[in-house]
């Protein structure tokens, strides 16, 4: 486990998140009317993982169960294509959030039942790493303390099964941005989660040392009528870590949260050029780093090469910004060549 938190911590390089459930792997290849079939999801996949020069950026990749038992055109595993290349796989093991009974507007997450033996399972297939997200929404008398403790300990009790398998966690309790609530709010719901998510954690016995936090940035609403600014979204994100996330913890990957790729690699470069801080920090981002890809595939063979420029390209920003060196004048030259 040791050798994974530093193979994924590596100085300049993030982590991807493709591990889009069915349902929502489906509608992002709706949105190129694309049907989502086993074919057309496993050579998306593909895609995405034999992109060349991707280790430059990318040091590790969180799969779907599916995808972690596909092969390429070739028969290789999926996990095999990425430690060729020295990417570190990882899988997604819960099974999606539900409705909180009696708790209207407020989900928990499902998976913990035959987990050991499903754990096992990754381990053979060549995860060396596990995901787990829980949501908390924001909006009128939610979260409630109850939701919050809930997901608490569901993620404490998979964190404390994955270490028992030998897999390193990576532990997501994601404060979303849906509402139009302000950054102050975002900022008080996200400390009090985390505060209450590394009292678990500690209750349960898991290691600090050897878990990852995947965490959303602090910002505003999406609705709210006064966005913050850039400097207030690294003093806000950095204040409610530093009151809630101990030193023990090796590192923290920011998820992206539907934010626009180009706004998510702005606020991640902002963050992270503020220095001094006992982590590492570092991104785990999904659709703002495939989404460019995405739109430019269209499902055909004959967009592949723009396709993965086009995720090379963000990768790279964001491998800029996680050591605080991105620029709006690298993202224009650089890419504009991914555009045309």
């Amino acid at each position: 486990m040791e050798s994974t938190i530093q193979g994924l911590l590596v100085r300049g390089k993030g982590i991807l998140a493709a591990d889009e459930s069915s349902p929502t792997i489906a509608k992002r290849l709706a949105e190129i009317h694309l049907a989502s079939t086993e074919e057309s999801r496993r050579s998306y996949r593909e895609l995405l993982f034999t992109t060349r020069g991707l280790n430059e950026s990318i040091s590790g990749v969180i799969l779907f169960d599916e995808t972690l038992r596909q092969k390429t055109r070739d028969s290789v595993l999926m996990p095999e294509v990425l430690a060729q290349q020295g990417i570190i796989p990882g899988i997604k093991v819960d099974k999606g959030a539900v409705a909180l009974a009696k708790f209207a507007g407020e989900k928990i997450t499902q998976g913990l039942d035959g987990l050991r033996e499903r754990l096992e399972e990754y381990r053979e297939l060549g995860a060396r790493f596990t995901k787990w997200r829980a949501v908390i929404a924001i909006g009128d008398g939610i979260p409630t303390q109850t939701c919050i403790d809930a997901n608490a300990t569901t993620l404490a009790m998979f964190a404390a099964l994955s270490q028992e398998a030998g897999l390193v966690p990576i532990v997501e309790p994601e404060v979303l941005m849906d509402g139009d609530h302000t950054i102050d709010r975002c900022e008080a719901v996200t400390t009090v989660t985390l505060n209450r998510v590394f009292d678990a954690l500690f209750k349960h016995r898991v290691a600090l040392e050897q878990t990852l936090l995947k965490t959303g940035m602090v910002l505003s609403g999406k609705d709210c009528s006064e966005q913050a600014d850039l400097a207030q979204v690294a003093e806000a994100t950095i204040r409610s870590l530093r009151r809630s996330v101990p030193a023990a913890v090796p590192g923290i990957v920011f998820l992206s949260g539907g934010q626009a790729d180009e706004a998510a690699t702005q606020r991640l470069n902002s963050i992270c050029a503020v220095g001094g801080l006992p982590w590492k920090l570092s991104f785990s981002f999904g659709r703002a780093l495939q989404a460019p890809a995405l739109k430019i595939w269209k499902g055909s063979r004959d967009n592949v090469a723009a396709a993965q420029a086009a995720l090379n390209h963000r990768a790279r920003c964001n491998a800029l910004a996680v050591e605080g060196k991105y620029s709006e004048r690298i993202e224009r030259v650089n890419g504009r060549e991914t555009r045309r």
